[in-house]
């Protein structure tokens, strides 16, 4: 049946049969994909049924469908013609695993961060309004998103009758981590809010088995249906925003949701329809374990996936935070629905008092750490690089300005595998590295973090400390020694090339460094601290080099290699310069693949220098 699919009109001219037979055959191609190549599997799960019922009800791309995050998308993209390339889902030129703007005109939203989905609905109906398009935008957004502020300031402008405009309240539980606060009780309050449900289906049927007059009076019986509801239910939050109501409805029933979504039809302005999935729904491993099937690496289907325990710098973090929070009962420490992420899961099972999960709410967790250290606290703000670009307004404002002492964990800096475009850590250090008198490291082994993790927790002001997902770099390290604070450097002095690096991507330049030491001299200093840089040691490292390579797993605008460079210009070191550097936004792949293809590998690096070197050699001989 799913084979058959190639457009999503096709969904519409199917039997209830013949429904429920793809809806079966599109989670079993879920399920045996992301076994395969990884991904956000139980979420998708969750949303199979209302995906079919969306592309049943509506007529996509005139009705615009967007999704928020991107965590839903999987049933969408095999529905809209994409069957034949979801085997390359996530993988290096293949589909993306969120919805892409470049990969389909179904996907109107390149999405990958939570909250953007509403205003950008919102703006897109307002668009047809203005156009006079009568097609709908509907926007799906799970209940963890709804932590978000941006979902309030767009609830707050989604008025006028010309808005055709519904929003699908995914509710399932869960957002990455435990939903948490107000607002997950407030959905709780609203799904256990049966009674004004269950007698109005009650009175309907009733009414309607009176002879004659039944349907009349069922037509008629509106505003008594309002009355009872404001007794029974009261008026909800949605409602007093000026939005229509429904729900809730089983989410993972089609024809419940189809029929719900033709009623929304019919009804003027901005509907909400709030909608309850099971996150994991038809593979019980993930049933059981939602948390874990979030994101699912390859596992054999017929066994389950298994939590990783292998040691990685967020695991590392996590760890030695507990042990210096066990000496200093100042220490605090905060996330954005990331706990188990970002390695606080262990902080929040040791010290339950001082962890703060704020839900998926990045510039609220900032702010809220700049309020503990005013309060004479220590906070640690544990944030994805991704993420904490929302936050950059707080961290300035909230945080630097007001001179308290508080610690950024920069988690996932540098490339990303898997994720893609909106999930890679390379904007941190250029966003960071504009905030005055912030304290920035950037450790590339285990025992690094956990000594710049101390020196940030014994600071003054902003610090931060920032690591790259998964282990450190396994290669021979003992050339290293200290050469300033901060800085660590091979032996040489007076070399031809000197690289300059820091972070994971120091392993690729120490071996472009031997590959051209058979022709050159050369060698590398290491950055440990990125901000401020212990200037007179540096520069001290690169005196006499003929060229200064900056190779860095980050932006170039903005970077440390633009940094270095002012350096060397600003003290009138004379030398060439060639910074290697992300110039772009990034696609999805394995970390080999992005290294291949931004030029990170050792024996990239060595050829850029080795053309560079010519190149020089040829402007030297063109001067003579």
């Amino acid at each position: 049946m799913l084979e058959n699919i190639k457009n999503p009109s096709d969904v519409k001219k199917l039997s209830d049969g013949d429904t429920e037979i793809l809806i079966n055959e599109i989670r079993e191609k879920i399920i045996e994909t992301a076994a395969k190549n990884g991904g956000h599997l139980a979420s998708n799960l969750g949303v199979v049924e209302a995906t079919v019922a969306f592309h049943r009800v509506f007529s996509s791309p005139e009705d615009a469908i967007v999704f928020d995050v991107g965590h839903q998308c999987y049933a969408h993209k095999l529905i809209t013609g994409r069957y034949e390339s979801f085997s390359t889902l996530r993988t290096f030129g293949g589909l993306s695993g969120f919805t892409s703007r470049g990969e389909s005109e179904h996907d109107l939203l390149t999405a990958g961060h939570s909250g953007s989905a509403l205003p950008a609905a919102l703006g897109i109906a307002r668009a047809k309004a203005l156009s006079g398009n009568c097609g709908y935008t509907v926007t799906v957004i799970g209940d963890g998103s709804f932590t978000n502020g941006m979902v309030y300031e767009t609830l707050n402008n989604c008025h006028g009758e010309d808005l055709r405009l519904i929003i699908i309240l995914n509710d399932n539980e869960m957002s990455i981590s435990q939903n948490v606060g107000g607002m997950a009780n407030y959905f709780t309050r609203l799904r256990n809010s049966r009674k004004y449900f269950k007698f109005k289906k009650r009175l309907q049927t009733g009414l309607n088995h009176v002879p004659l007059i039944g349907k009349g009076i069922t037509m008629g019986a509106f505003h008594v249906k309002e009355f009872f509801k404001r007794v029974l239910l009261h008026t909800n939050m949605f409602e007093s925003m000026g939005l229509y109501y429904m729900g809730p409805v089983d989410g993972n029933d089609e024809k419940k949701m189809e029929a719900l979504l033709q009623e929304a039809k019919t009804k003027d302005g901005t509907t909400l329809i709030h909608m309850i999935t099971k996150k994991g729904k038809g593979y019980i491993p993930a049933e059981d374990k939602p948390d874990i099937y979030h994101f699912a690496g390859n596992f054999d289907p017929s066994v389950g996936a298994e939590a990783s325990y292998d040691a990685n710098f967020s695991s590392v973090f996590g760890k030695h935070l507990c042990a210096l929070a066990e000496e200093n009962e100042n220490i605090t420490a905060i996330t954005a629905a990331m706990d188990t992420g970002t390695g606080l899961s262990y902080f929040k099972g040791k010290y339950p008092d001082r962890f703060f999960d704020v839900g998926i709410a990045e510039e609220c967790a900032v702010t809220f750490a700049g309020g503990l250290a005013i309060g004479g606290k220590v906070p640690v703000c544990a944030l994805y690089s991704t993420f904490l670009q929302r936050a950059y307004d707080q961290i300035l404002e909230d945080i630097a300005l007001q001179g308290v002492h508080a610690v950024l964990a920069v988690d996932r800096a540098g490339l990303v595998p898997g994720d893609g475009v909106t999930h890679q850590g390379v904007f941190d250090v250029p966003l960071l590295s504009t905030v005055p008198g912030i304290t920035l490291y950037s450790p590339e082994t285990f025992e690094e973090t956990e000594r710049c993790l101390e020196k940030c927790i014994g600071g003054e002001g902003l610090c931060a400390i920032r690591y790259p997902k998964g282990g450190e770099r396994k290669y021979d390290r003992s050339s290293f020694s200290s050469a300033g604070d901060g800085i660590l450097a091979t032996p040489g002095e007076e070399c031809d090339i000197v690289f300059v690096t820091y972070s994971r991507i120091t392993a690729e330049a120490v071996k472009a460094s031997e590959l051209l030491s058979q022709k050159y001299k050369t060698k590398v200093v290491k950055l440990v601290k990125l901000f401020p840089l212990d200037v007179e040691a540096l520069l001290s490292q690169l005196r006499g080099a003929r060229l200064v390579c900056i190779v860095e797993e980050s932006m170039h605008r903005g970077g440390m290699g633009e940094a270095v460079c002012a350096l060397l210009s600003g003290n009138d070191v004379s030398c060439d310069t060639l910074v290697v550097a992300v110039e772009d936004f990034l696609v999805h792949g394995e970390l080999g693949e992005l290294y291949s293809l931004c030029g990170f590998n050792g024996e990239q690096i060595a050829e850029k220098v080795e053309k560079k070197m010519e190149k020089m050699k040829e402007n030297t001989a063109v001067i003579s």
